[in-house]
């Protein structure tokens, strides 16, 4: 299941005959470890809905009772509709509001139609059991997400808690770690925590030889870099090398100076048109987990390319779709745009202007003289700023080190200030 994922309202008139849904969370501890109030919830249910773990953890009574089907989201409204009339009781792990169900169904029915009874999550107890404070250890999902998703959270010395998607995450995990220069992090796998079943165990990622274990469990990380491993941070500007390319890749300097002209802020998407790596689309994507962007490029092994480094540097969300301006139509709204390719091409910058909101952002890049002088006629008339800039990296020259310069490179930057 991925609460996390869109839902579809359920219609006004299912709604008008659906009563307020009970969201009861239980722990691996099950029925001994709710609050007579969920117990009163699960009790008085007409209808309970749950994973078949957990409606094994409550005593069988009068209640019909529904597993969750898979997929699960999109089936949702329909199997509430279905039981319109009837008291729903859903039954959900720990804190049904921490990566759970009870988020899902608020989005669908309304904050005023769920009443949630939570148990504490699972990052709770795990941070009871290990010493750590809560309120400073972040928490990273792999419940539905792809295990490199991990990797734009790592540094040195940082802890970190992992919801597990199954048995076989906690290897996962140490392979990822080992091959990331991450060896030497501390694992501590816990199992069927709060519950009488409740194990722990612990070894570093370089040497995890564990078999599979439980399938309910989570992961603590205490992160440690192996000492001269390549540090790839979430400030734009990672190595060249980073990314597989057919040399059309915005230099490190550059795109750094460009990500940092784009802005971008938590929850905030972007457009990379003309992506050729995708190097700004997921350096972007890195600067913080909620951000997202779609990338446009025209060529087909760099459309692969570019999914294939977004895998790799763990923003596997990165969206790839194809040439603009044909591909732009139904793309979501964009809060800014980067147009790093495409330049002179006909309708691209007519379009990407044409879809962003007042206040969205344009950052153009431009290397041939003829783009150049685009992003001249363009400032004029919708304003913003203009800069240019030229890099030079040091090179061997015989017995000493030369500069040597790569292509000046132009770059407008614009807000729209009206959609006039």
């Amino acid at each position: 299941m991925a609460p996390d994922a869109p839902v579809t309202r359920v219609t006004p008139k299912s709604l008008s005959l659906l009563a307020p849904v009970a969201v009861v969370g239980i722990g691996a501890d099950g029925w001994d470890g709710l609050s007579p109030n969920a117990r009163r919830a699960v009790i008085g249910a007409d209808v309970l809905m749950g994973s078949p773990r957990q409606l094994d953890l409550v005593p069988t009574g009068d209640a019909r009772r529904v597993p969750w089907p898979t997929p699960l989201v999109p089936a949702l409204p329909g199997l509430l509709a279905e039981h319109a009339g009837h008291r729903i009781c859903v039954l959900a792990s720990g804190d049904p509001m921490f990566h759970g169900i009870g988020v899902t169904l608020i989005r669908l029915l309304g904050p005023n139609r769920v009443r949630v009874l939570a148990q504490p999550s699972s990052a709770s107890l795990a941070c009871a059991r290990l010493g750590w404070a809560l309120h400073e250890t972040p928490v990273v999902s792999l419940v539905s997400d792809p295990v490199s998703t991990l990797l734009p959270e790592l540094s040195h010395d940082r802890r970190m808690l992992v919801l597990s998607r199954d048995e076989h995450t906690p290897a996962l995990v140490a392979e990822l770690l080992r091959e990331h220069g991450f060896g030497e992090t501390d694992i501590t796998v816990l199992e069927q925590l709060g519950g009488p079943a409740e194990v722990g165990f612990r070894g570093r990622a370089a040497g995890w030889t564990r078999a599979p274990g439980d399938r309910l469990n989570l992961l603590a990380l205490h992160c440690l870099r192996t000492p001269g491993a390549v540090r790839h941070t979430r400030i734009p500007g990672l190595p060249d090398d980073a990314f597989a390319s057919d040399g059309q890749l915005t230099k490190r300097e550059v795109r750094a100076l460009t990500l940092a002209a784009l802005a971008p802020e938590p929850g905030e998407l972007l457009w990379d048109v003309g992506g050729g790596s995708g190097s700004i689309a997921i350096e972007w994507m890195r600067t913080d987990r909620t951000c997202r962007a779609v990338g446009f490029e025209r060529d087909a092994d760099r459309r692969d390319r570019i999914a294939e480094n977004a895998l790799r540097l763990g923003v596997p969300a990165l969206e790839v779709r194809g040439a603009a301006p044909a591909s732009l139509a139904d793309a979501p709204t964009p809060d800014a745009v980067f147009l790093g390719g495409g330049v002179t091409a006909p309708g691209v910058f007519e379009a990407c202007w044409a879809a962003l909101d007042v206040g969205g952002r344009m950052v153009v890049n431009a290397v041939t003289a003829e783009s150049e002088a685009l992003l001249l006629r363009w400032r004029s008339e919708y304003g913003g700023e203009l800069r240019k800039f030229q890099i030079y990296r040091g090179s061997a020259l015989g017995g000493f080190t030369a500069w040597r310069p790569h292509l000046p490179v132009a770059q407008w930057i614009a807000t729209k200030e009206t959609n006039a």
